[in-house]
Formats: C-alpha cells, structure tokens, sequence
C-alpha cells in the first residue's frame, strides 16, 4: 500500500468518523419534541401541503395565508418524505431536511479543510462545528435556516477554491449554482452574502481578471434563472400575494423594520456567546486573518500565502454578514448562522498557526482546541435533545388537536376565532384548515368554531346557540371547541341508527306474519 493511498484512506476514514458524530448531535431524538414555536409550526404546515396534498408551488397556511419563505426546504422535506414512501409529516421528517444540511455543511467543512490545512486542520475545523451550539441547534429545527447555511457556505467555500485555481470554470459556475440555490432557501439575501464578500474580496486583492470572469454574462444568468426560477412562478401564475409577502414583508419590510427594530449592537453578545467557549475565539481569528493584508509572505512561503488568502475572504464574508445585518431593523440571532462554517476553519487555521509560532506552550494549543470542541459538542449531545421537550413542556398543542379531530369529522365545516391571524402549532396539529371567522362570533356558520377559552367566557351570553362540547388543557393557553347546529358525524351516527332500529322492526314484523 503506497503513502498515499494509506493517506486517503484515513482521510476517509476520519471523514466517516466526523460524520457520524454529526449524525448523533442532530438526529438523536429528533422528533421527540413537539412543535410549540410558531416559526417551525409555519414551515410544518407548508411541508404538510406539499407532502400530503401535492400543493408544491403555492401552498398556504390555513387556506389564505402565503408562504413566509422560498420553497427549497420544503422541496427537499418532499423529495426526502417522497423517496423514502412517507405521506404524513411528522416532527421528525419535518427537521429532517434541516439534520442532513447539517451534516453535508460538517462534510463540507472537513473536505475543504483538508485540502487547504491538511487532515489534522480539517479534523480541528469539524469538531469546531460539531461544538459549535447555534449550528447544532438550528440544525434540529425543521427551518429554512440551515438549507440557506449550507448553500451560502458551498458559494463561499467554491469561490475559495477556484480563486486559487480561476482556470477551472466549473468551479465559478458551481459556485453561481450555489447563489441561486441560496436564493432558493430565503430570498435574495441568500445571493448578497457571498457575492458581496466575492466583490471586496476579489477588488481588494486587486483581482481584476478574475472580478470579470466571476462577473461573465454566463454565471450571472445561471444565478438569476435559478434563484428566480420560483418567483417568476408566482409572477406569471398571477400569484402576488407570494411576491408581496417575500419580496414586501419578508426582505424590505424586515431590513426597513416593519416587523419591528432592535438596537444596532443587538449581536454584540451572540456573537460572542452562541457557542462559547468557542465563540469567544472567533473575533481573535478574523482579526488576525485581516492582518494578513499587511504581512505578506514572500514566494517560497506560497502555501500559506494562500491558506492567507483564503482566510481574508472569510473574514470579509463575516464582517459582510454582521455588518449588514447589524443594519437592518430586524434582527435574529440566526441570521448569523452562515458564519459559522467559514468560522470553524478560520479557528482551525489561527490554532495551528499560533501552535508552530508559540514555542513556550504551542504544542499544548491544537489539543487544547481539540478538547474544548469535543467538550463543547459532549454538551450538546446531552443538552440540546431534552432543551426542546422541557422548553414546550404543557405548551403543545398535539393533544388538543387529537381531541378535537376525534370529535369533528374530517368533512365536517372547523372554524376559528380570536386566535389570531395563523395558529400555525394548531393548524400543524389538526392537519387541516380552521379559517378564521370574521365579526361577531355570533354569526358563526353551522359546524364547529375553535376559540380561546378565556374569550368564550365573556362572548357565551352573546352567542346562546353554540354549544362547547369540548374544553383543553394543554396548549399555550386552553381552547374551547363550539359546536353551532347539530354535528354532521353525530347526526349520521344517528341516521345510521334509526335505519338499524328501523330494519329490525320490519323484520320482527315479517317474523309474526309468517
């Protein structure tokens, strides 16, 4: 067996290894939690059109309402769901798509790092991510979060790649796949991250041959036929509630705070804490990769000249992403997330640098980092599973919604009212539509009404002829289920009887005749 042959099989092997260990943070006990939070309910019940009723371009929440995000996500819960003969949505395969992101964007990581830092560096640079905590969190929650996360790091981790080698074209073309896939998962700001990075980077290191062949006619198309390919959907099917809410409410309306505003050093102490220790180190390394500008290395040190370079472009990709949207109105913390890849190399990289240029304790640093990673993704092993179950605690709504499915029929007319606009945990719950009804309760239809139990205390005198039939308690508040009108399924409950009932007169009759 040749040394390099021997070489990539304990690549391969160390890759496996990884993986696994990233199988284990983000599928073990993955559907055990139920779905109390609105935002992973919204995207629950989008994948249950999809999956259950074939509905793939334009699905909506509780018969009206359009959908928040693009459908990349939900595409992939469908092919997934599809390929594997599932038809029901479940916690589970509902976080599934956002486990296997989360692997491949671990693999990811670690096969670019072991091509720009060696094995050792890629080992560091995968345990980094599998300890780091948002990217393990997000990573089990079934949102668009993490599909936006890989694609943004597959753009960024291509354009590293072939800024190295810019003769291979299908490297620039991969990585305008990967724009337009980002655009896919979250809109337009998907695309802006890396290729806002990708212009200072390449101007900045006075690129100018390869800021032109990026730039060409040809990837900027296969960018905008993918990333649009979608909206144009929406566009000529006369769909513009979609294009309102994506392009309106959820890109413009949240960077210009219609959706609300918080301060502009809102991130200070995410960034510094949403996975410390190792959070803390971050700052260190895209300060010292920014240094490099000023310490050029000279030409028989190539090699780390590029390993420089490479970490120049992640540390701009960082700043890029908190500057902008430190900017913006509305903030979360994982609008963050997508740092976190380019992160993990950029420690792996300062860690090994520092380790052969200390030479008092430098030998104590790669394994000091080792082990506060390993401790770090032992933590999330153990915490992150059970965080989900004792945060919902009585706040789901499964139980709820089996009580009610067992008393109103599934062609019976369910109605809400007073639970606001998308009662999305409900909706996932029930698997099917409760519209809302508008003015006075009162003037409910015939059928079943769902409505908060504190409101039918005021509203009953007001309302005499609904009849609760049903009161929960569980739920983030209890609901009462009304009934106006006889239920269909009792009544033909009923019908069903009096045939029987008056069959077996009929035949007691004929019995005395003969």
């Amino acid at each position: 067996m040749t040394d390099s042959t021997a070489s990539r099989r304990t690549t391969i092997l160390t890759l496996i290894g990884i993986i696994a260990l990233a199988g284990v943070l983000t599928l073990n006990r993955l559907g055990n939690a139920d779905v109390c939070g609105f935002n992973e309910a919204v995207e629950g019940v989008f994948t249950q059109q999809m999956v259950e009723q074939g509905e793939l371009l334009f699905p909506l929440l509780n018969a009206r309402t359009p959908m928040y995000k693009p459908p990349l996500y939900h595409w992939t819960a469908t092919a997934i769901d599809r390929i594997a003969g599932i038809s029901h949505v479940t916690t589970f395969n509902l976080r599934l798509p956002a486990a296997l992101y989360g692997i491949a964007g671990i693999a990811l990581t670690f096969l670019f790092a072991n091509e720009l830092l060696g094995l050792s560096g890629a080992v560091l640079a995968g345990l980094i991510l599998c300890g780091s905590y948002q990217y393990i969190e997000q990573a089990r929650i079934g949102r668009v979060d993490m599909t936006l996360c890989f694609f943004e790091t597959l753009a960024l981790f291509t354009l590293a790649r072939w800024s190295r080698a810019p003769n291979r074209d299908g490297l620039r073309y991969l990585f305008a796949i990967a724009l337009g896939l980002a655009v896919l998962a979250k809109g337009p700001v998907g695309a802006v991250m890396p290729a806002a990075a990708a212009g200072v980077f390449l101007v900045s290191e006075k690129r100018w041959t390869e800021l032109r062949s990026i730039a060409s006619p040809g990837p900027i198309l296969i960018a905008l036929v993918i990333g649009l390919s979608w909206y144009a959907a929406c566009y000529f099917s006369g769909r513009y509630a979609f294009l309102h809410r994506q392009i309106g409410s959820e890109n413009f309306g949240r960077f210009f705070g219609s959706l609300g505003a918080m301060v502009p050093w809102y991130y200070v102490l995410p960034l510094l804490l949403n996975s410390a220790p190792l959070s803390l180190f971050v700052p260190i390394a895209v300060v010292a990769a920014i240094r490099t500008y000023f310490k050029r290395r000279p030409q028989d040190e190539a090699g780390e000249e590029r390993q420089d370079a490479t970490m120049r472009l992640f540390a701009i990709f960082w700043f890029v992403t908190v500057i902008f949207f430190s900017l913006a109105a509305y903030k979360r913390r994982s609008y963050l997330l997508p740092i976190w890849p380019a992160a993990s190399v950029m420690l792996a990289w300062i860690t090994m640098r520092f380790a052969r240029s200390i030479k008092s304790f430098g030998r104590f640093l790669y394994p000091s980092m080792v082990a506060i990673a390993v401790g770090s993704a032992i933590f999330n092993c153990y915490y992150l599973p059970r965080k989900p179950i004792r945060e919902c605690g009585h706040d789901s709504f499964q139980t709820t919604a089996r009580e009610i499915n067992r008393i109103v029929g599934q062609d019976e007319p369910l109605y809400s009212y007073g639970l606001g606009d998308e009662p999305a945990a409900l909706i996932f719950y029930l698997d099917r539509n409760a519209p809302p009804i508008a003015g006075k309760l009162g003037d409910a239809p015939p059928g079943y009404v769902i409505i908060p139990a504190r409101m039918w205390r005021t509203e009953k005198d007001r309302a005499l002829d609904l009849t609760p039939v049903y009161t929960s308690s569980s739920g983030s508040e209890p609901l009462t289920l009304l009934r106006r009108g006889a239920a269909l399924a009792q009544s033909r409950s009923r019908l069903k009887n009096r045939c029987f009932s008056a069959d077996r007169r009929a035949r007691l009759r004929l019995a005395r005749v003969f």
